[in-house]
């Protein structure tokens, strides 16, 4: 009798929560047809419910079923819309402010595979040596066949210090290697910068968060306050995983002073919307070059993609992720969420950057660096030579330190040096050709 009068409830509940959603993604004149099928198939659910309420083995949480039925609805839609608890919703809105317990890697559903779009940069799993592309086939010795995303999200973060055993496959492997990494609460600075060349401008954003645009404004203040006239910028977006829409539009807006940033399109007119870049007159007039890769995703695509079709900024590296959809985060009366997907990015010139990417002009792979710790050649130079005048020393060796540590990073990174050698010739060319 209790099993009665709770599907009793349960079910005008679940007929309600359907409609209401059916009436989100729906024109309001349906047709009465529509509403006899919609009606059979919400039949054929209450009598299955009843069925496993009444027969399965054992005695089921009448909650837990209908959560699960509504998670098996968003992941028929795409691997990005998905339902969160309460206490995942809580933990989406931390993640935002740039602060959250875990170890520190955005993830998709790529073909029915768990995949890492990108570890984020100082924490434990980029630390350990997770890549983006990578496959999570097991946690913790689990299979994570079938998992949704926020399923993923909760298993991987815990306690600082807790660890978790990541089981990872891929390209290059020739069977799966497990990953144990400690937990940690992730603090990401989403903007870091250094100067080459005392007038080139190197800026990383490794995120978007809440301040990311205001922290790349002080980057870009310093930088001129202690390089003077800038002859360059890069703007590096490897391995960023994206984040707030707001966030990627004000950063695009900081290097363009006119033009559209990024427009959404989905299936209703108020999921329509246009950015546009304003002139606040302080924008960089120096060159600038993006560099993306494979882990380029998201928000960090709009704005890769933003300043390439206005002709701001040249795009060097290689393909990106090409995760070109809206969600829209809907809070549900219990305090959970859908996190849905509405709309799709599109760039100022028309470009659907969903499962296509943003393609650079510059096509240049990384090449890992070499193992050996010196990096050789077969040149035979002065100080090779035996009994060889050596140079006189300098009280002051920091700067040769400098220059040299700067030198170590650059053999390290072949598409950061490729970018910097493009921003040398710029400059060269502009001083030396005429017409």
């Amino acid at each position: 009798m209790k099993n009665f009068l709770h599907q009793k409830v349960l079910v005008p509940l679940c007929l309600l929560a359907c409609l209401l959603l059916l009436g989100l993604q729906g024109d309001s004149q349906v047709s009465a047809a529509l509403e006899r099928s919609i009606y059979k198939d919400l039949k054929t659910f209450n009598e299955v419910l009843d069925m496993v309420q009444k027969n399965y083995v054992e005695e089921v949480d009448s909650k837990k079923l209908l959560e699960g039925a509504i998670n098996g609805m968003m992941k028929s839609l795409d691997p990005h819309s998905t339902y969160m608890t309460a206490e995942m919703y809580k933990d989406l809105e931390v993640e935002t402010r740039g602060t959250f317990g875990g170890i520190g890697i955005e993830i998709t559903i790529k073909k029915d595979v768990l995949t890492v779009v990108s570890p984020i940069e100082d924490t434990p799993a980029y630390n350990a040596g997770i890549k983006a592309g990578d496959h999570i086939i097991q946690i913790d010795g689990k299979s994570t066949k079938d998992i949704t995303i926020m399923e993923a999200v909760k298993k991987l973060r815990g306690p600082k210090d807790s660890k978790v055993t990541v089981t990872i496959m891929r390209e290059d492997m020739t069977k799966p290697k497990d990953f144990v990494i400690t937990r940690s609460v992730i603090k990401i600075k989403s903007v870091k910068s250094k100067i080459y060349d005392d007038h080139i401008a190197y800026i990383r954003v490794s995120s978007f968060q809440e301040r990311t645009a205001d922290d790349l404004k002080k980057e870009l203040r310093d930088i001129k306050a202690k390089a003077g006239v800038l002859e360059g910028i890069i703007l590096d977006l490897r391995n960023n995983p994206g984040g707030l829409l707001n966030q990627a539009v004000a950063v695009a807006d900081v290097f363009l002073r006119s033009g559209v940033i990024v427009t959404t399109r989905g299936r209703t007119r108020n999921m329509e919307t246009k950015s546009v870049a304003k002139d606040d007159g302080d924008e960089p007039t120096c060159p600038i070059i993006a560099m993306v890769n494979e882990g380029t995703a998201s928000a960090a695509e709009i704005v890769s993609g933003a300043l390439q079709d206005n002709g701001r900024a040249l795009v060097l590296g290689m393909q990106t992720f090409g995760k070109g959809s809206v969600q829209t985060v809907i809070p549900l009366e219990d305090g959970a969420a859908l996190k849905l997907t509405t709309a799709k990015y599109y760039t100022p010139s028309g470009r659907s950057i969903q499962a296509e990417g943003i393609k650079p002009d510059i096509i240049v792979k990384y090449v890992r660096p070499s193992e050996d710790k010196e990096m050789t050649d077969d040149f035979i130079r002065e100080r090779d030579l035996k009994g060889h005048i050596k140079p006189k020393k300098e009280n002051d060796t920091s700067k040769d330190n400098g220059a040299k540590k700067e030198q170590d990073i650059l053999m390290q990174d072949n598409q950061l040096k490729t970018a910097l050698d493009i921003i040398k010739s710029w400059d060269i060319m502009k001083k030396n050709l005429k017409g």
